[in-house]
């Protein structure tokens, strides 16, 4: 691990290789998060079914119905999981990027500059990167050359 001062904190930097060993309970934990984000929206469908509106809030009201409000409770849980998941991303170093389609980027140095180590749900191990003011499309292959100028 290495770590750098930023202007307000120090930052964790990764290698490749801190981020690969880590993927296999990642990857885990994002695929958890994103059926919980299905049920959640599952949830929120059949809530509105049952009610005629989509729901402005998960609170129980006194005109919820049995069954309206089983559900809310239900999805409250749900949404304190989902949202406890994605901090346990973070305890791991991870910066949540996209929670839909659980991309997670982390810390990373090229040559005397940060970088951000970019995965996604699904690839086995980290394969790309990019600055730190790009997004997913900016994404680049870890080439040979560029893994040898990552700080260790």
């Amino acid at each position: 691990m290495t770590t750098a001062r930023g202007a307000e904190n120090t930052l964790r930097l990764f290698s490749v290789a801190e981020v690969n060993a880590m993927i296999p309970s990642l990857s885990a934990l994002v695929g958890e998060q994103l059926r919980e984000q299905s049920d959640i929206e599952q949830g929120l469908a059949e809530l509105t079914r049952l009610t005629g509106r989509a729901p402005r809030s998960l609170a129980s009201t006194p005109d919820d119905g049995t069954e309206v409000g089983r559900l809310k409770q239900a999805l409250r849980e749900r949404v304190r999981r989902y949202e406890a998941g994605w901090t346990e991303v973070q305890k791991l170093g991870g910066v949540v990027k996209d929670p839909r389609i659980g991309l997670v980027d982390f810390y990373g140095r090229i040559e005397g500059r940060a970088v951000w180590l970019c995965w996604r749900y699904g690839e086995e191990s980290i394969g790309y990167y990019h600055d730190l003011d790009a997004g997913l499309s900016g994404r680049r292959a870890l080439t040979p050359a560029v893994r040898r100028a990552l700080v260790n």
